[in-house]
């Protein structure tokens, strides 16, 4: 009997398979180098696919000349072939890809590492470099080594201010950064039931920040009515019974809200102990976590109030955007102080939009704090949406309550 990795792969763990990709999309960055990786490759042609995308997203809008007229390149490319293209302002590409595209059992490949977040579809969704792109642009096709799964068995339900977030950190803690390199997670258990399309892509992104080829939700009651009301009519996958190579287990009522301390991902700590760190700047994004619940989380804790710091809220996509301001949620966030960004990944790979000063401390919502990141001789805490919040109004680490 399979994993599920294997199972979309067919093929057991550790064989090597080329299969044919069913989604593949690059970004502004990266769609960069694999556009100069395929004209190297004496490329005249695509393959014959039409699911592949470009979705402009990481410098979004251009920040100086020098990009703008990258960019402008890889615009032209886009348009003049038969791929789908994403510009400025529609939103981070796993992000829309969420937004009913992809399906269970495709298999995705995106040119960013956290294209694993599409594994809360059921679907194996794993990032390559830029050269891997071009050759999927060639051909329709990619190799693998089928990874050997991890499963992170789940029971219970979340309590108190503890939500997906908290849950990643505390799983990526407990492994460490390379504790599943080249293996897949699984994320199984009577847990599972019970948690959103959004908390599972939050708890998908950041299995590569355990250094995971993978994470993985099997598709169930939750992904079917979620892609049935984007016009998908899909079937559930049933779990099998196979062999882990190891096992995870955590009950969501033992979670707590949790930091991740600079530099590292898997460096975590319960907020209140580091509660009362002052904070030059909080921001509330990124891939793994600016939906539209999330922007309604925040509003929902600092409403009526004003935020004691620089507080940045970029939208995932425009389709968030597009519902925070029918919905009134984004009102109350600038009404509370917060600056709003373009929707994309804004300062989270430290290129513009909310780059950090020397010695600044930024309290963020990403799913990554490497030293110089959001800019030289910054520090990045990592934390959950309820985290950021209760400590943009202080100004400082808060620990959450109650939402």
């Amino acid at each position: 009997m399979s994993t599920l990795s294997e199972r979309i792969l067919n093929a057991p763990a550790g064989e090597y398979v080329d299969r044919k990709v069913d989604r593949a999309y690059a970004c502004d960055g990266t769609g960069l180098l694999a556009l100069e990786a395929w004209k190297n490759m004496g490329a005249s042609r695509l393959a014959d696919a039409t699911e592949f995308s470009i979705i402009f997203d990481h410098i979004a809008p251009a920040n100086n000349t020098t990009t703008a007229t990258l960019q402008h390149e890889l615009r032209e490319f886009a348009k003049s072939s038969f791929m789908n293209f994403s510009d400025i302002g529609c939103g981070i590409c796993h992000q829309l890809m969420s937004e009913g595209v992809v399906l269970p059992g495709e298999i995705v490949i995106g040119a960013d590492s956290h294209s694993v977040t599409l594994g809360a579809f059921g679907a194996f969704a794993s990032g390559v470099g830029a050269t891997d792109m071009a050759a999927i642009w060639l051909t329709g096709e990619t190799w693998f080594r089928v990874p050997a799964t991890i499963a992170v068995h789940l029971e219970g339900r979340f309590t108190g201010a503890a939500e997906a977030k908290d849950l990643a950190l505390a799983y990526v803690g407990e492994l460490g950064t390379d504790g599943a390199t080249y293996q897949s997670l699984e994320f199984v258990g009577d847990g599972t039931k019970d948690l959103s399309i959004d908390e599972r892509l939050v708890l998908s992104n950041l299995s590569v920040e355990a250094g995971a080829k993978a994470g993985l939700f099997y598709a169930d009651d939750v992904t079917v009515r979620y892609l049935k009301e984007r016009g998908h009519a899909v079937k559930p996958q049933v779990p099998e019974t196979c062999t882990y190579l190891r096992d995870l287990e955590f009950d969501l009522s033992d979670i707590v809200p949790l930091i991740a301390v600079p530099h590292r991902v898997d460096t975590v700590k319960p907020v209140d102990e580091l509660a009362g760190l002052p904070l030059d700047q909080v921001f509330v994004g990124t891939c793994t976590n600016g939906r539209y619940s999330d922007l309604a989380r925040l509003a929902r804790i600092i409403k009526g109030n004003k935020v004691a710091v620089r507080t940045i809220v970029v939208p995932a996509s425009a389709a968030v955007l597009t519902q925070a301001i029918r919905t009134g949620v984004l009102a109350d966030i600038v009404e509370a102080g917060c600056t709003i960004g373009t929707p994309g990944c804004g300062p989270c790979l430290g290129a513009h939009m909310g780059v950090l000063g020397e010695e600044e401390v930024c309290l963020s919502t990403a799913n990554r704090n490497f030293k110089n990141r959001m800019g030289v001789g910054g520090e990045i805490y990592l934390s959950s949406v309820a985290t950021a919040a209760a400590s943009a109004l202080e100004g400082e680490i808060t620990v959450p309550e109650v939402a």
